[in-house]
């Protein structure tokens, strides 16, 4: 019973080994759009009875081959045109400047005197990135006061932006911290993220936009240059409040002189018109008298 056991676990090694099971993982591969990328199929070097046979997208259909030694890029050029190469001594596949259509599932099949092989390759074709432009909203220009200065400090918002990117990540630092991020799947997109920031402000700002194997920053970033007009609507908006409230003080001042003054006047002695006058009289008087 033993030996019929083993005999049927070899004879299903043996089979396995011929008829080649599918079982390899995918390997992913991610690319830069317009550079190069080699599909490795493992052999050091192919022998000449070895078969090597390379498929693309869902339908697997043959790009290129190599049959005793000879190489077979066949006719599937609508696509790859002749940016395919085969190497003649290891059979693997070379891509040279890779376009996004490119992307999908490639398949290899390794067909050997001693069973077939299998490799799969996922290859995901990035666009190149753009550099982050950062604008200055002046819409959004705000002031408030320093808790601890008491002075007033203005602040205005910085726009990062991008546009015809896809699968990708924008982010804020500050220094080396992140301050914000957003994150998209989609393809061929605008994509803006905004900041509060003080005017005059010390710190470094950068703005990155990143995919899986690359990244664009933005650095240098003048807050000083980009706040100016946030600063002069701040400088216009104190001077007329500045302005307004000296100009309320002296009306105050106005209607408690003119209030005070009237006071004055009421709370003089009504008589001492009255006195004057009697005063006048009595010299008069004594004037005719004498004479």
């Amino acid at each position: 019973m033993i030996h019929n056991a083993t005999l049927f676990s070899l004879c299903l090694l043996i089979m396995n080994g011929v008829f080649g099971a599918d079982i390899d993982a995918v390997k992913s591969v991610s690319v830069t759009e317009g550079d190069s990328v080699s599909l490795n199929t493992g052999v050091n070097e192919i022998q000449r009875d070895d078969m090597i046979l390379w498929m693309f997208g869902p339908k697997e259909t043959r790009i290129a081959e190599i049959y005793k030694q000879n190489i077979d890029m066949l006719e599937y050029n609508k696509i790859f045109e002749d940016r395919l190469q085969v190497d003649n001594q290891t059979g693997s596949l070379t891509i040279r400047n890779i376009r996004s259509e490119q992307s999908g599932l490639y398949k290899l099949q390794i067909i050997r005197n001693r069973g077939t092989s299998y490799k799969r390759f996922n290859v995901t074709v990035y666009a190149p990135l753009p550099v982050p432009v950062i604008t200055s909203n002046s819409s959004n220009c705000s002031s408030s006061s320093s808790s601890s200065s008491g002075s007033s400090v203005s602040r205005c918002s910085l726009l990062c932006s991008v546009v015809n990117v896809g699968a990708v990540t924008l982010s804020w630092y500050k220094g080396n911290s992140l301050l914000s991020s957003i994150s998209v799947s989609d393809l061929s997109i605008s994509l803006s993220l905004p900041l509060e920031v003080e005017y005059q402000e010390n710190n470094t700002y950068s703005c990155v936009i990143n995919n899986p194997i690359t990244n664009q920053t933005q650095h240098n970033i003048n807050i000083t240059q980009l706040c100016h007009t946030c600063k002069g609507s701040a400088s216009e908006t104190g001077s007329f409040v500045a302005a307004l409230i000296s100009a309320v003080v002296l009306a105050m001042l106005a209607i408690v002189m003119c209030y005070l003054y009237r006071k004055y006047r009421q709370s003089r002695p009504k008589g001492r018109s009255s006195l004057k006058l009697m005063q006048q009289a009595y010299v008069h008087s004594c004037f005719y008298n004498c004479y």
